[in-house]
């Protein structure tokens, strides 16, 4: 009988538990776990993964992850080597502590709804974000933010350019205490923050003296409600600069498709990009499909997957070149295009790619779900993205000549290779033309 008993209550304490865990919406991660048996680039100097991320601000509503230097990862990443990389993710109904920076930052929304105010020039601008949203925040510009959804994290990659110490940058936090996060006010004199402040000592030490919560703290839904009164996109009251914020995706694609959208925002969008040299692009690849190859021309890629799953290859002289200084090969110093290495890795939601000027690459979306990638491209201006397959592709505006010469083949045997595609920029990937033989095969 007691067997029987402890055996119904286990039963009970079972069922509770599934019943518990079925009913318990969570908000993902942007990293989402990866499993030892998936490979992805983890030796790879062009692709960084959670584990390359610095976690520079955490609290139990949210965090603030950082890359570290880029040439810390290697030499060959010289070019960007002032520009930092950072994700915010805020849960659910936080607040994000007022801060400044001493960098120059473009934010792109990745996930969900809030809204961001910025205090500039006297001038305080609130307005509501939604993903596809790019923001420029001037280095110095009091910023703080909330997440207005229930149920969905905050998800927000930026880019930063310091403007203080190179390839470093700091976080200022006037509003604090003691620690956590502690208040730059707290940093002076208690004689010079009575002058200054005009308060009393004993006022100050309360305000500053104090254990916080953290940076990311848990808001009221009456302080959510206060914070979001403004329409999409707000107002933007600084006098001679364009509005606060461009939507990405309410341009009209530069490229499209049946497998891929390509959007793209620079400074005839979006004025306040003027003086970064950055422009912003976006590419929603169609499951089964893939875009490139292609290169650009002057811009580095620092790219995020913002959603899906797939792989890119590019082609990189310089991995191949390093390779054959290790072997002890002299002649690798002067030989010119001799080999190119391939690089590649599998891609999933968070990881960072990074894509060098003039590399070819191609980034291929898994055969059950779209790949979404958004571009930060440094050394924007007069950049070019060079199609090397499809309509327009460069090699389909060469001589006859030129190509038989530099094939080495009848240029009509080349034409025929590099015009037999029709699509352009995007195309059906090697998975979607597997599964059309494939059904093909079983239809007859």
């Amino acid at each position: 009988m007691m067997m029987k008993s402890r055996l119904f209550l286990f039963c009970l304490l079972f069922l509770a538990v599934v019943t518990v865990a079925l009913g318990t919406k969570e908000t993902s991660s942007f990293f989402p776990y990866r499993g030892r048996e998936e490979k992805y680039g983890e030796n790879n100097i062009y692709v960084f993964e959670d584990q390359h991320f610095i976690t520079g601000i955490k609290t139990q509503h949210g965090r603030v992850r950082v890359l570290p230097k880029f040439t810390e990862r290697s030499k060959l990443l010289k070019g960007i080597e002032n520009y930092r990389f950072a994700i915010l993710e805020a849960n659910p109904q936080t607040f994000v502590v007022p801060n400044h920076w001493d960098a120059d930052a473009v934010l792109f929304v990745a996930q969900g709804r809030g809204t961001l105010n910025l205090v500039r020039r006297g001038k305080r601008n609130s307005f509501n974000i939604r993903p596809g949203d790019v923001i420029r925040v001037h280095a110095g510009t009091t910023a703080y933010l909330i997440n207005r959804e229930s149920n969905e994290n905050l998800v927000i990659a930026k880019l930063l350019r310091p403007v203080s110490t190179p390839g470093q940058f700091e976080h200022f936090f006037g509003p604090g205490g003691r620690e956590n996060p502690q208040s730059f006010y707290s940093a002076f004199s208690s004689e010079i923050l009575e002058a200054a402040l005009n308060t009393r000592r004993d006022r100050l030490q309360r305000l500053f003296g104090q254990q916080r919560e953290g940076v990311i703290i848990r808001a009221s839904e009456e302080q959510i409600r206060q914070m979001s009164q403004h329409e999409e996109g707000g107002i933007w009251p600084f006098g001679g600069e364009s509005k606060g914020s461009v939507n990405i995706f309410k341009q009209r694609p530069s490229q499209s498709n049946q497998y891929g959208q390509f959007y793209e925002v620079d400074e005839s969008h979006y004025r306040q990009l003027e003086d970064l040299d950055i422009s912003l692009s976006f590419g929603n690849i169609t499951e089964g499909g893939m875009l490139g190859p292609i290169y650009s021309s002057k811009a580095t890629k620092i790219a995020v997957v913002v959603d899906g799953e797939g792989y890119f290859e590019m082609a990189c002289p310089h991995l191949a070149s390093e390779s054959g200084k290790r072997q002890g090969s002299q002649e690798r110093e002067t030989r010119i295009g001799a080999s190119y290495q391939k690089v590649h890795s599998m891609l999933r939601r968070g990881m960072v790619l990074i894509i060098p000027a003039g590399h070819p690459f191609v980034t291929v979306a898994s055969t059950n779900q779209n790949l979404q990638i958004f571009f930060f491209n440094v050394n924007a201006r007069n950049n070019e993205i060079v199609p090397l397959a499809g309509r327009n592709n460069v090699m389909s505006q060469l001589e006859r000549e030129a190509l038989e010469l530099g094939f080495g083949l009848p240029a009509r045997e080349v034409e025929q290779i590099f015009r037999s595609q029709q699509e352009e920029f995007f195309f059906q990937g090697p998975g979607g033309r597997q599964q059309r033989e494939e059904s093909g095969r079983a239809d007859a």
